[in-house]
């Protein structure tokens, strides 16, 4: 079967429908272009009285090109002439004597957006899962089909570099008010719009070139100061938009070989592997009722995010102020959502209405997974699950939020020990991508795989640890602020070591992460985890001192910076002394997680490298671009 259905009905109109057979979405690999391309060639000289590209898929356009094909191109000749055959291609679209319409439903990108771009007019459905865009910046190459010279001189250059150099998305209300499409419809009336189109011009205002060399300089500035140069990408795409086909395809083949972009590439991938993946041989079905014990700012934030995605959830505290205050902070996600456009405000009141507080267990006998959030001591903890259990059905998923203590020493106090899982979150819940699912030694494999369902239908990334002290992210993270602590005791001024791992690409300085994770929560985990691990680890003596004096960070005000408000400035104590150079700041942090990492493949805590490198993008933000931990060890020699 083909990719592509050519259908010329009884008015003369040409409907090239996108159907890829045997998936879920269309992508524009070599193949179809060529059946496109031929397509073209052959339909064209019959003179249709007007053409619509429309997709049969239910929720998809076009994705956008193939990616490992991508991953492929092994030189710039090849990117260039990858480039080039796909500019040809939509060009024969741009030629085409009659009317052209993109008839949209769905997501709409990469190349998808790209051949849109190409016809004369674009209609889009108003439905949630039509998005537009031009994602490419985020795997380190620019649109290379004409994207980055259609869409300037559509919509204008400011515009159209806020699109394409964060490799953003526009949803159609948006993309209507951009006039990058003309017509915004329900899914029922986007064919009957489309026909109606072919039988007026599109219309266009003029774009003003005048300040583009401000709005360039304006955008790299921007540019620089978010990424510090390290993708290389945006900045490529600020200095192609509108300037050529030739600049391009030049910048695609440029970009295409570097590391950045097959790393950037190789992390898309293990994103879209741990999204879809299943316990081998169990089967889990989707979970109904959510219960929440804690109603602090994680239980908050895992109540609003189930909700979010639909799922009604029971919030309990044991007084009604902890409970009035965690629907507070819910409230809040909810309302800047709105504020950013991530759902509207009708979406945000039905997310509020599914979350349901309480002070006592009443409707948790109903829930099929419940879990909790409450203070991080093990004893609070036990003394919970115990006084739990009884209300809840025994077909429950009992789950712990905790972000350290070993998983064996709460399974018992609940009595099901079987039915006792970790499911980690991490700070902030509606911001962090991965989940820690924690395996006990009584864990059983429907349990975990119910678990790893559940993580998957929130929309997070799974990935399955074992339940020893800190688990993975916390047993590698700890060590790297831990030392970085040790360097201030040793006279190293704050500043140099966060400059230093700004400039590795880490999103925060390591004492700064300090400080917003909380100087009193670090110390307690650094805490569990010397006692653990005697052998190597050890509390930095100036977290000690600074836990005694009392400094917790920012929400205490005061730590390695001072807090005033949104306002911070440093703490001179930590800020004076010597500088080291950053790479052997970065020599000294990186090596302690790296040594950590493999002892964690020793000991089983994960089954793989790439469950490494999965955990520590997703859950702390190791720069991408260098394709996670064990990746950019290897490439360092390290490993």
């Amino acid at each position: 079967m083909s990719a592509i259905r050519w259908e010329r009905d009884a008015a003369g109109v040409m409907w090239v429908w996108f159907d890829a057979p045997d998936s879920k979405v269309n992508v524009l690999s070599r193949a179809v272009m060529g059946v496109l391309e031929a397509g073209l060639d052959e339909w064209g000289a019959r003179d249709p009285r007007g053409w619509i590209f429309i997709s049969a898929k239910p929720d998809v356009f076009i994705a956008g090109a193939d990616i490992r094909e991508l991953a492929a191109l092994g030189s710039v000749a090849d990117g260039v002439t990858a480039s080039q055959a796909g500019q040809r291609i939509f060009a024969k679209i741009e030629q085409l004597r009659a009317p052209t319409v993109a008839a949209i439903h769905g997501a709409c990108l990469g190349g998808g957006c790209e051949l849109a771009l190409a016809c004369r007019v674009r209609v889009a459905t108003d439905h949630p899962k039509t998005q537009i865009g031009l994602p490419e910046t985020q795997l380190g190459i620019l649109p290379g089909w004409g994207g980055s010279q259609r869409l300037p001189r559509l919509i204008g250059l400011q515009a159209a570099l806020g699109i394409m150099v964060p490799g953003g998305t526009v949803k159609a209300e948006k993309a209507l008010r951009l006039e990058l499409v003309d017509a915004v419809v329900p899914p029922v009336a986007l064919r009957e719009t489309a026909v109606a189109w072919l039988g007026k011009p599109s219309q266009r205002r003029t774009v003003l070139r005048v300040f583009d060399p401000v709005i360039r300089l304006v955008a790299r500035k921007r540019v620089l100061a978010r990424t510090r140069g390290l993708y290389p990408a945006p900045l490529r795409a600020i200095e192609v938009a509108g300037r050529g086909y030739a600049a391009e395809a030049q910048a695609l083949g440029e970009l295409v070989v570097t590391p950045v972009c097959k790393n950037l590439i190789r992390v898309f991938f293990l994103r879209e592997k741990y999204t879809k993946w299943k316990v081998p041989g169990v089967a889990a079905g989707k979970v109904g009722k959510v219960g929440v014990i804690g109603a602090g700012v994680m239980g908050a934030g895992i109540a609003q995010w189930c909700a979010a995605r639909g799922l009604p959830v029971r919030l309990k505290d044991i007084k009604p102020e902890f409970v009035a205050n965690g629907m507070k902070r819910i409230a809040s996600v909810f309302r800047e959502g709105v504020q950013r456009r991530k759902l509207t405000e009708l979406e945000a009141q039905h997310g509020m209405a599914r979350v349901h507080p309480t002070t006592d267990y009443t409707g948790f006998g109903s829930c099929d997974l419940v879990i909790e959030a409450v203070l991080e001591k093990i004893e609070v903890k036990r003394a919970l699950f115990a006084e739990l259990t009884p209300h809840l059905p025994d077909k429950c998923i009992i789950a712990s939020n905790t972000s350290a203590i070993p998983i064996d020493d709460l399974a018992t106090a609940s009595g099901r020990p079987d039915r006792f899982v970790g499911i980690h979150f991490f700070n902030p819940v509606h911001k962090m991508p991965l989940v820690e699912v924690v395996r006990g030694t009584q864990t059983s494999p429907a349990t975990l795989a119910a678990a790893v369902e559940f993580v998957k239908q929130l929309k997070k990334i799974p990935v399955i640890v074992r339940g020893t002290p800190g688990f993975l992210v916390n047993r590698l993270l700890m060590p790297y602020l831990n030392e970085a602590g040790k360097l201030v005791g040793e006279g190293v001024n704050a500043t140099s070591i966060d400059a230093a791992m700004l400039a590795f690409g880490m999103p925060m300085g390591p004492l700064r992460l300090l400080d917003e994770v909380g100087l009193d929560v670090a110390f307690d985990v650094a805490r569990e985890l010397a006692e653990a691990f005697r052998d190597r680890m050890t509390v930095a003596p100036l977290l000690a001192e600074m836990h005694a004096a009392g400094l917790k960070g920012r929400k205490g005000g005061s730590g390695f910076y001072h807090y005033e408000g949104p306002s911070e400035r440093p703490n001179r104590k930590y800020h004076t002394g010597k500088s080291l150079p950053a790479a052997e700041i970065q020599q000294r942090l990186l090596a302690v997680m790296i040594a950590e990492a493999k002892l964690c493949l020793v000991e089983k805590v994960v089954e793989t490298e790439d469950d490494i490198d999965v955990g520590m993008i997703f859950g702390t933000g190791f720069p991408p671009f260098r394709g996670g931990l064990v990746k950019y060890a290897r490439d360092a020699g390290l490993w």
